[in-house]
């Protein structure tokens, strides 16, 4: 029973226990739904509060706003309403303007109809006056016009020739020293040493023994090497020297350089002898190549043809009145290249017309013709420039001055020759007749070579056993003496001397 009373009591606990947290529960609830109710209320209270702030401060600043539109529209109507009263005042003022106008036009109308009346009657006055003058004076308008131009000519014809002529001669005066200042600038400013060329070429020999070997047995040696190169060795007492004498200088180049190889080899005989002449030609030839590359560098010239270039080299052993061509040709390009400068020309073009103006003279005695003809062939031939061929062709004035750079060249031309020991004309007529002499031999047909030797003293010609005898040969001898005589000047007399000489060559295998 007890345990049921306890089960029964501790129930009855739990069931009151639950129902005071229930109400103990409501309680709190309760004040907690006043307290909120109470929080709810003062925040209603805030709001309203800040809705009267806000509503104040937006009716302020509307009001502002109001009154500061009312002041800016205030501001536009007074500023529309000034506007409107100038523009009242304008369209018054030109109205009152045009107004004016308009009477100013009619004012002008009247004006030129005026002069125009006017004019009318000056011109009909005019007409009548010329009309009385010509009666009176029996001459017409264009016959007293005409009589006035020549009373007028004839008087002031005096004064204008003298004017004319004071012109004219300050004109060329003027001229004339713009011409000289100019040319002694270029002459001052080129410095190159002139020599003339001499006739002979000393070869140095290492003792009087190498003398006997070049003679040879019977003067067998010299003849070989006078045949093979055309030249004339002259072995006198000099002491350590050999002279070799020619006109022609590449023919004395090709004997020295020949007879240099021979005394070094030691081997002087005819067959070597031969060999070496054929090997100074070839090493001359690259001395022309080397002369004509040198020379178009010197003067600044480029882009030439390199055949050009080759035969311009050939101009190194060629000679104008003693002076070297080749030299002449380089010195020129110089003052040319100077002259165009100061005349505000071309100078390249300038240069190359003076570097090549006389490229003829290197082939004019195998090609028929003038040097300049020549010349104009061989730059045409190998593609130089049109320009250069105009400047160079009238430094003779065989073709008109086309250009300022081929007066340029001819300019040049006479200030390089002209000066003093430049050239030397003696020199020039003696080599011109050292070779009419060989071209005399060398028409004669089956001469295979000639050579003019001891100062045109005379003229050894080598003539084709096959083609001449013997006495074809000494027929032609006295052909050639009495063409000699007919046709040339020359002083005292010039031995003819014809060789024909039969070489038979075999070969033991």
């Amino acid at each position: 029973m007890s345990i049921k009373l306890a089960l029964a009591l501790a129930g009855l606990a739990g069931l009151i226990g639950i129902g005071f947290g229930y109400f103990l529960r409501w309680i709190v609830s309760l004040g907690k739904k006043g307290s909120m109710e109470l929080q709810i209320k003062q925040m209603m209270l805030d709001a309203r509060e800040e809705a009267k702030k806000i509503v104040l401060e937006a009716e302020t600043k509307s009001e502002a706003v109001v009154r500061e539109s009312r002041a800016e529209i205030k501001v536009n109507e007074d500023r529309i309403k000034k506007a409107e009263e100038r523009i009242i005042k304008k369209e018054e003022f030109l109205d009152k303007r045009q107004v004016d106008i308009d009477e100013e036009v009619e004012n002008i109308k009247q004006k030129v109809a005026e002069i125009k009346e006017i004019r009318e009657k000056a011109d009909a006055l005019h007409k009548e006056r010329f009309t009385a003058l010509e009666k009176i004076a029996s001459l017409s308008r264009e016959d007293a016009k005409k009589l006035l131009l020549e009373t007028v000519e004839k008087n002031a014809e005096e004064d204008l020739l003298i004017r004319t002529k004071k012109l004219e001669l300050h004109a060329t005066e003027k001229l004339d020293r713009q011409a000289k200042d100019i040319l002694a600038t270029v002459i001052q400013r080129l410095a190159t040493s002139v020599s003339s060329e001499i006739m002979t070429t000393v070869v140095p020999i290492p003792s009087d023994e190498v003398k006997g070997k070049i003679i040879g047995k019977e003067g067998r040696n010299i003849k070989a090497f006078e045949r093979a190169t055309g030249v004339e060795i002259i072995v006198d007492d000099t002491p350590g020297a050999i002279t070799i004498s020619s006109f022609d200088p590449v023919r004395r180049q090709v004997a020295r350089v020949a007879l240099e190889n021979l005394i070094q080899d030691g081997r002087i005989q005819p067959a070597k002898i031969e060999e070496m002449v054929e090997k100074a030609k070839n090493e001359i030839t690259k001395i022309i190549k080397e002369k004509g590359e040198q020379a178009a560098y010197e003067s600044g010239v480029f882009n030439l043809d390199p055949r050009i270039i080759s035969i311009l080299g050939r101009l190194h052993f060629r000679t104008s009145y003693g002076q070297n061509v080749l030299q002449h040709s380089v010195e020129m390009a110089h003052v040319a290249g100077m002259l165009a400068e100061e005349l505000k020309a071309n100078v390249a073009i300038a240069k190359a017309g003076a570097l090549l103006h006389d490229i003829g003279k290197a082939v004019d005695h195998e090609v028929a013709g003038s040097h300049v003809e020549i010349g104009r062939r061989i730059l045409q031939k190998f593609g130089a420039d049109e320009l250069i061929i105009k400047a160079m062709q009238a430094h003779h004035e065989e073709y008109p001055y086309e250009t300022i750079e081929s007066i340029i060249v001819q300019t040049a031309d006479s200030i390089s020759g002209g000066r003093p020991g430049a050239r030397r004309d003696t020199v020039e007529n003696y080599l011109k007749r050292l070779g009419e002499i060989e071209g005399v031999a060398n028409s004669f047909k089956g001469v295979e070579k000639s050579y003019a030797l001891q100062a045109g003293r005379e003229i050894r010609v080598f003539v084709y056993p096959q083609q001449v005898s013997d006495l074809e040969a000494k027929e032609m001898a006295r052909n050639i003496a009495l063409k000699i005589e007919n046709e040339l000047k020359y002083p005292g007399e010039i031995k003819v001397n014809v060789i024909r000489e039969l070489r038979v060559v075999e070969f033991a295998r």
